[in-house]
């Protein structure tokens, strides 16, 4: 590539049930990263508030101004005590759970007669990354219905055209301890250091990934 190549990480605010989501941290603390393999890396960062209009109003804005060649998306998965490494979207809308500005989708679909759609073959590359670091991180087929599984369809629509990103990858992550709560060693609850480890690893394979496919 002779360009400089453009990573965007995503996260989303609050929302009902979760006044607090841990990927806000986890994000701006990966957008931060300093590293000499990053240095022709331009990271850029983004929270969405969790509504699906603001999904479809923000992405294509994102990825026309900021230009990213890879995606890579956190979210929380509030029942969830690993990392999960999502590796499809589903074409479900929860009709039940509202939004955080508590709007309920009228349809569950998100496009009629569509199938489930795949990120691609580099989400084992980021799964053997994550675990690499030590951290509980599986593959998930199920990314829910909820903005995390929306986000992920979109995303994937968007590697699809031909001015998108080359790669995209969505990831859900447990809750964090409270503020202040020490955890007994050996515990199973996974701290946002141990996020952050997994995330700058994964982050670092698709940087490589991008790499390759722009060569390519």
């Amino acid at each position: 590539m002779t360009e400089r190549l453009r990573l965007l990480i995503t996260g989303f605010g609050p929302f009902p049930g979760a006044p607090s989501n841990p990927t806000m941290p986890l994000v701006k603390r990966l957008a931060a990263l300093r590293r000499p393999a990053l240095a022709d890396v331009d990271i850029s960062s983004h929270i969405f508030h969790v509504t699906y209009d603001t999904v479809d109003r923000e992405l294509p804005a994102l990825i026309a101004e900021r230009r990213p060649h890879a995606l890579l998306m956190f979210g929380l998965a509030g029942r969830t005590s690993y990392l999960r490494i999502e590796t499809r979207a589903r074409n479900a809308v929860t009709t039940t759970f509202p939004d955080a500005d508590r709007h309920v989708a009228r349809k569950g679909l998100i496009v009629p007669g569509a199938h489930p759609i795949s990120f691609g073959p580099h989400m084992s590359r980021l799964l053997r990354a994550a675990r690499a670091t030590g951290i509980d991180a599986r593959a998930s087929r199920d990314a829910g219905s909820y903005l995390c599984n929306y986000l992920s369809w979109r995303a994937i629509e968007a590697t699809r055209a031909a001015d998108g990103p080359r790669l995209a990858a969505f990831i859900h992550i447990p809750p964090l301890p409270r503020s202040g709560t020490v955890l007994p060693q050996g515990s199973p609850r996974i701290t946002l250091d141990a996020l952050v480890d997994a995330g700058e690893a994964m982050l670092m394979e698709l940087v490589k990934l991008a790499r390759h496919r722009g060569r390519a």
